[in-house]
């Protein structure tokens, strides 16, 4: 089933993605590019943005913080100056590993900033400018960790919870209005904040791999956009499990 317009073709659409200086982010603004989109990157490390702009001709950096609402109303005028915008996505990402039994707020806000309000104020940037024109498409990046509660994702775990039920509802409020919604759903993929798991990480794939993922999710105009499937499914069921069975699962898989 197709939810959205199809997204094959990228030559001359203009994106922006914001959170690309590295992981899925970046590796999806390289294979977008290569497509022949014109491609704007954001993110605060203005000078993995600039070797990136570097190597692919043509492309445009916008660093700003995600947590600055003012920095991406700036850079989505500098943007849509140039044109309309075809698509816009959130891929900012923030995670430490955080248990009830040790809770810090300022954790808990930081994530809440960076993984939520960050995605809200890009919204707010280009979403006027997307009804305008009555089109374009939207794709936010949660996480499988959004499905259930799991253990050492007290505050990384909520804020992607909260990405799905956004994406689910803008893409009711917006169905009839020209402009696409997808929710990218990874598992575990090699990413400089995986990389801070101490346990082993099932089904492993790299930031390309995840990628081509992303764009043939939207070449068939998929909702939901999960990946790799071998994990994703399972932790799909695991949701679906009565509440006893679900912890019971959760904690004999995590063993905590």
């Amino acid at each position: 089933m197709s939810f959205n317009p199809q997204l094959a073709d990228w030559r001359g659409k203009t994106v922006w993605l914001v959170g690309a200086s590295s992981g899925i982010g970046q590796a999806t603004a390289h294979a977008l590019h290569a497509a022949g989109a014109n491609v704007f990157v954001s993110a605060r490390n203005a000078e993995a943005l600039a070797g990136f702009v570097q190597s692919h001709p043509g492309a445009v950096a916008l660093p700003l913080d995600v947590t600055d609402r003012l920095a991406l109303k700036t850079a989505a005028q500098t943007l849509l100056a140039t044109g309309p915008l075809d698509l816009a996505m959130y891929c900012a990402g923030y995670y430490k590993e955080l248990r009830a039994t040790a809770f810090d707020l300022a954790e808990m806000l930081r994530h809440n900033e960076v993984n939520y309000c960050g995605a809200l104020y890009l919204l707010d940037a280009v979403l006027p400018a997307l009804l305008a024109q009555k089109s374009g498409h939207i794709s936010l990046i949660s996480s499988v960790a959004g499905y259930t509660g799991l253990p050492q994702s007290l505050a990384y775990g909520p804020t992607k919870a909260a990405l799905i039920n956004l994406a689910e509802t803008l893409y009711l409020d917006l169905k009839d209005s020209g402009i696409g919604v997808s929710l990218v759903c990874p598992g575990f993929v090699e990413t400089p904040l995986t990389a801070q798991n101490q346990f082993s990480m099932p089904a492993l794939i790299t930031p390309p791999q995840a990628a081509q993922e992303i764009l043939k999710g939207w070449r068939k105009g998929e909702f939901e956009i999960h990946f790799p499937k071998r994990f994703t499914h399972w932790m799909k069921i695991l949701r679906l499990l009565p509440y006893g069975a679900r912890f019971a699962a959760v904690r004999r898989i995590t063993s905590l």
